[in-house]
């Protein structure tokens, strides 16, 4: 199976791609080199092998006296899982993903010489937060460009494919299991639990970036009263929806379901109406990450 998808060379698309591979690699750099890298947090990933060994070779090398750069290390690590990558799982990483891990790690020892290893604010707790959120934010918009961050995302991938385990969760294993090599060389309990901070928020703000913030909701409203709820939707708030057959399992009867999805606002307008012309009816309020189609996100977008 091919996942790789390519782009017109200099269409739209393909600037739009681009733009979000290079702009996502500086904010995931700026988040670990002001955030993150100071603070010795390791919050998986080869960044975070990179932050550990680079703070256990400080002073060792005369040509990198502080330690060896983290974005070097991180580069240095990508490649051969990159090539071990395509030779057991085929060609899932293209030249969008070398391209972004490449740039990630020029940007990260770029700002590193520009602006030194001081953290951008003593709190380490408010620099776990931020940077969690900036490094979520510059992976979305790698994810968004059809790219992958490459290392620790390829180890998971990996062992996925001999071991049958969810995906998800083996990257959540991967990413732990560094954070305990950090755990082993500072012989801080702090550093872990400072990076699971930073991995829990950012794969908060990874989702949000892809999927976007929405306010929506999807309803499903079961009323002896389905017609003049419908004709409610349809005609003031102007929202279609799906009608659907189903039976209580209670008393085994026949009951009218509907189906839709509002913005926020109009969740308690048409809750309002059903108060008034059926107290007894039964409504399900889900948030909605997503909407695609008429009336809401477009299609195309999603």
């Amino acid at each position: 199976m091919n996942y790789l998808t390519k782009e017109k060379l200099f269409s739209k698309q393909w600037f739009q791609v681009w733009s979000l591979i290079v702009i996502g690699a500086f904010i995931l750099a700026s988040g670990f080199v002001f955030f993150i890298d100071p603070h010795r947090i390791a919050p998986g990933g080869v960044y975070g092998i990179g932050i550990v060994l680079h703070y256990l070779t400080e002073g060792l090398f005369s040509w990198a006296p502080e330690g060896l750069p983290i974005g070097a290390v991180g580069l240095a690590l990508n490649i051969p899982l990159t090539i071990i990558g395509i030779k057991l799982l085929g060609p899932r990483f293209g030249i969008k993903t070398v391209i972004g891990f490449i740039l990630t790690s020029f940007f990260i020892d770029a700002q590193h010489w520009l602006f030194g290893y001081n953290p951008l604010v003593d709190d380490v707790l408010l620099s776990a937060v931020f940077g969690g959120v900036l490094i979520g934010f510059g992976l979305g918009l790698i994810f968004k460009a059809k790219a992958t961050s490459g290392g620790s995302d390829i180890i998971a991938m990996i062992i996925a494919k001999y071991t049958r385990l969810p995906l998800g969760q083996l990257m959540i294993y991967v990413d732990s299991a560094i954070v305990l090599i950090a755990l082993v060389a500072f012989k801080d309990w702090k550093i872990p639990l400072y990076s699971w901070i930073v991995i829990y928020i950012t794969g908060k703000v990874i989702d949000m970036t892809i999927q976007g913030v929405s306010y929506d909701k999807t309803l499903f409203i079961i009323s002896n009263k389905y017609e003049e709820i419908g004709e409610m939707l349809i005609n003031d708030i102007e929202r279609g929806g799906t009608l659907i057959s189903g039976i209580g399992m209670y008393k085994g009867q026949e009951k009218k379901i509907i189906f839709t999805n509002v913005s926020r606002r109009e969740v308690y307008m048409i809750r309002d109406f059903i108060v008034k012309v059926d107290p007894d009816a039964f409504i399900t309020v889900i948030d909605a990450n997503e909407i695609l189609g008429n009336g809401f996100k477009p299609i195309q977008e999603g």
